[in-house]
């Protein structure tokens, strides 16, 4: 908290340590400078030249010219730019200290702009101090910003032996100019003060002290001067030399002034001495100083800081027993510690009272709200807030803005979460990186995708450009929405606007390329990331890999995964996974055992897909005997079966007629804690179908229902053919009204078994009729379709069910 910003007085402005020549100028709080020129000291030019001298009538010339170009009230660049190439820095500086008197200080101030800029003229040391002290009358802001850059070294600067210029020698140079001394000391204890605010605070401060030490030989310590600098020592942290001073104005006579005490309270209180600073508080009212209410407004934020509300509350009622009414700072003050422990229901009642008494909440007591609702994870209450505020105005911190804006994005409300973030840009507020890749991510997966891109173009256009991780989300959720224009839209936009792309960037698109079978352009971009510098990862080789494997290319896939091996890429366990899926899926089983071999020796760790796959491999072809074996290797590795684990192991016990075996591995699974899908029923009910056990496979459907398991379209078409291969065309029929009543659409496998069914028992013309019911459903007739209904009109039965 800034003491100074809260005070009815201007603010202090502060210097240090032992002062010998009186100040009679400076006796209050007030920080005005004198309205006259400061009267410069004539103090010897620099030595120059002979042959420079000002009686020579060349030079005589050049200072007449001088002089009336700065006195005049508006630069006249013409001339000036005629005259700067005839002078040298020691001539100007010499001039420029006859005429001192007489210039006009703007039009001086101009004129160095002029000469510097155009010119790249280096002015000395002693001229841009003597411009300092012409500024200060009326125009004190550029005098006090033109010491600052001075004391940076960002102004060009002559140096007759190329020395660099110290803030030091800066404060002598002023010293030096300056006779009554009051206007120089007021700048630079105004450029001190400042200092720590807008830069190290350790490194200005320490420069300050040195700066006094200067200043100290001509000036001797007041009030102004001591509160000043007790307001550098404890907003610098150092709260002991603060002190000390303190105790040094009391030895000389000063009397602190109440500005003085709160400062030494503020320091106190930031420091966590609160003990010393009620002493302190205590201590004051003895010559006569009263409290203020900044002196409670200090006092109730420290203890807030440090939790201890019942003290806070204790010196809110005293500050009330003075008559001091309770500010907004105050009220804020409180509301916020009260937010910070979650405790809302105190902070509205502080909020209530704060109504009562006539003071409207700001920006700073809804934004303490909003971040204790957030903290306590009411953040409906905290939406709302927000929206308020918008409504009224307020300005809204940037954490109350993210807070909601992650909220509504995890509650996948990105529409509202956009909507908050159209309000940031607006008030200029740039929003967190992590907090847009987010929303730009959930836009793309509620399909919003042109709002995602609008949103991009606009951090940009804002000055708040998205970075890649952000971009990558986009490119990531159009990739997958098959946007590819709008994607290569995007990437011309970042290659514009120098954002390349990273190696999830290409990830990203040749995912998509292999995808859509376009494995050659996923390798096209792979030889693109070399070229750029960039190294394909694992990830990338995965794809590539992947990518071959689906065209059912193995032996390129293979040889992709050793160019992987030779740019010494290690590979995991999605590699085998993806190589041993290819394999499998060409029925080269043998490969798949190798590459589990090869996984196992390199100390990869197999997972439960490469598991699944091998094992739904060996069921494929009935090896149920390595298929179990692996089922037990799994175990012992700590891996357990899942449902799909025991949805192959079923299909292939069924697929070798075995569906009372099989029965015991929905027994094992329930031992499990696993709960048998429609899969694994429909693979038992196809089982006992093709053994024509239809009153097993009915049982089965009835046990699916007390378990809350229901059919699927499979599930009814295993039984419909079942029935329809036994004759039982009546069982059939009232399954497909079933089916159809259960709101589940029979495809062409149903009808086509339906009217195989029809066709042995030769009942073509109802067949014909399924037909032109499938017509008006919309389904097309296949090879299947025309061969059971050719075959069923030559079927012996057919001709006697005519006759």
């Amino acid at each position: 908290m800034d003491v100074r910003r809260l005070a009815a007085v201007t603010k202090p402005i502060y210097i240090s340590t032992p002062i010998t020549r009186p100040l009679t100028c400076v006796t209050s709080s007030s920080t005005t400078l004198s309205p006259a020129v400061p009267q410069l000291n004539p103090s010897p030019p620099p030595p120059v030249n002979p042959i420079h001298s000002s009686s020579h009538p060349n030079n005589r010339s050049l200072l007449d010219s001088l002089s009336s170009i700065l006195s005049k009230p508006s630069l006249d660049s013409s001339r000036s730019k005629q005259l700067i190439p005839l002078l040298s820095p020691s001539d100007f500086d010499r001039f420029f200290f006859d005429v001192s008197s007489r210039v006009n200080p703007k039009t001086t101030l101009n004129f160095f702009s002029l000469a510097s800029r155009s010119f790249n003229f280096r002015f000395t040391l002693r001229s841009y101090c003597v411009l300092i002290l012409l500024l200060l009358s009326n125009h004190s802001s550029a005098a006090r910003l033109l010491l600052i850059r001075l004391i940076d070294g960002k102004l060009p600067l002559f140096s007759p032996d190329n020395r660099t210029i110290n803030h030091i020698q800066i404060a002598s140079a002023l010293a030096d100019l300056d006779t009554s001394f009051k206007g120089v000391a007021g700048l630079i204890c105004c450029c001190i003060s400042i200092a720590p605010s807008s830069r190290m605070w350790a490194d200005e401060l320490q420069k300050a002290c040195q700066v006094f030490e200067i200043l100290s030989r001509s000036i001797s310590l007041d009030v102004y001067l001591c509160t000043t600098m007790i307001n550098g020592f404890c907003k610098g942290g150092r709260i002991q030399d603060a002190l000390n001073l303190f105790s040094t104005m009391e030895s000389l006579g000063i009397s602190p002034n109440v500005v003085t005490y709160n400062n030494i309270v503020h320091g106190l209180c930031k420091s966590g001495r609160l003990d010393e600073a009620f002493q302190i508080k205590q201590n004051m009212t003895k010559p006569g100083v009263e409290p203020s209410l900044i002196t409670y407004s200090v006092l109730i934020n420290g203890l807030i800081k440090l939790d201890k509300f019942a003290e806070a509350n204790s010196v809110l009622k005293e500050m009330s027993d003075k008559g001091f009414i309770p500010n907004e700072f105050v009220y804020n003050t409180l509301i916020a510690g009260y937010c910070k422990m979650g405790k809302m229901d105190e902070a509205l009642r502080i909020k209530d009272r704060m109504l009562f008494n006539g003071l409207e909440p700001n920006s700073v007591t809804f934004n303490s709200l909003m971040q204790g609702f957030c903290r306590i994870g009411q953040m409906e209450h905290a939406e709302n807030l927000l929206r308020e505020m918008l409504t009224r105005g307020l300005s809204i911190s940037i954490g109350s803005f993210s807070s909601v804006i992650q909220w509504l994005c995890l509650k996948s409300r990105f529409d509202s979460a956009l909507r908050f973030t159209k309000e940031m840009l607006l008030r200029g507020l740039r929003p967190n990186d992590g907090l847009m890749t987010m929303l730009v991510g959930g836009l793309c997966k509620e399909k919003k995708y042109f709002e995602a891109i609008e949103l991009w173009f606009n951090l940009s256009e804002k000055g708040f450009p998205a970075n890649i991780v952000t971009s990558n989300a986009l490119i990531h959720g159009l990739c997958e929405a098959g946007q590819m224009q709008e994607v290569i839209r995007l990437l011309k936009e970042m290659s514009q606007r120098g954002l390349a792309l990273d190696s999830v960037s290409y990830n990203t698109l040749i995912l998509r390329c292999c995808k859509e079978g376009r494995v050659e352009e996923g390798f096209r971009l792979k030889e693109e990331m070399f070229k750029r510098g960039i190294q394909p990862d694992i990830y990338t080789y995965n794809l590539l890999i992947h990518g071959i494997s689906n065209l059912g290319k193995m032996e390129d896939a293979v040889k992709v995964w050793d160019e992987s091996k030779r740019h010494g890429l290690v590979s995991n366990v999605f590699t085998y996974a993806i190589l041993i899926d290819g394999y499998c899926t060409v029925d080269q089983i043998e490969e798949c055992q190798n590459l589990l071999d090869d996984l196992v020796a390199n100390k990869v760790e197999p997972n439960i897909v490469i598991y699944n796959t091998l094992i739904n491999a060996y069921c494929k072809n009935g090896n149920m005997m390595l298929a179990f074996q692996l089922r037990d290797d799994m175990k012992s590795r700590g891996i357990l079966p899942n449902i799909a684990t025991y949805s192959s192991l079923i299909h292939g016990m069924c697929k070798l007629g075995l569906p009372d075996d099989a029965i015991q591995l929905i027994v094992e699974m329930r031992g499990l804690d696993l709960l048998p899908n429609v899969i694994c029923y429909t693979a038992l009910v196809s089982g006992y179908c093709r053994l024509g056990q239809m009153d097993k496979a009915a049982s089965l459907i009835k046990e699916m229902s007390s378990y809350n398991v229901q059919p699927n379209k499979i599930t009814y078409t295993v039984m419909i053919d079942g029935y329809c291969k036994l004759g039982n065309m009546k069982e059939a029929t009232k399954l497909l009204t079933q089916m159809i009543k259960n709101g589940i659409a029979p495809d062409v496998v149903t009808y086509n078994a339906f009217m195989n069914g029809l066709c042995k028992e030769g009942r073509v013309d109802d067949s014909f009729r399924v037909c032109d019911g499938m017509n008006s459903e919309g389904l097309a007739l296949d090879d299947i379709t025309y061969t059971t209904l050719v075959h069923g009109c030559y079927h012996p039965s057919a001709f006697s069910n005519q006759k």
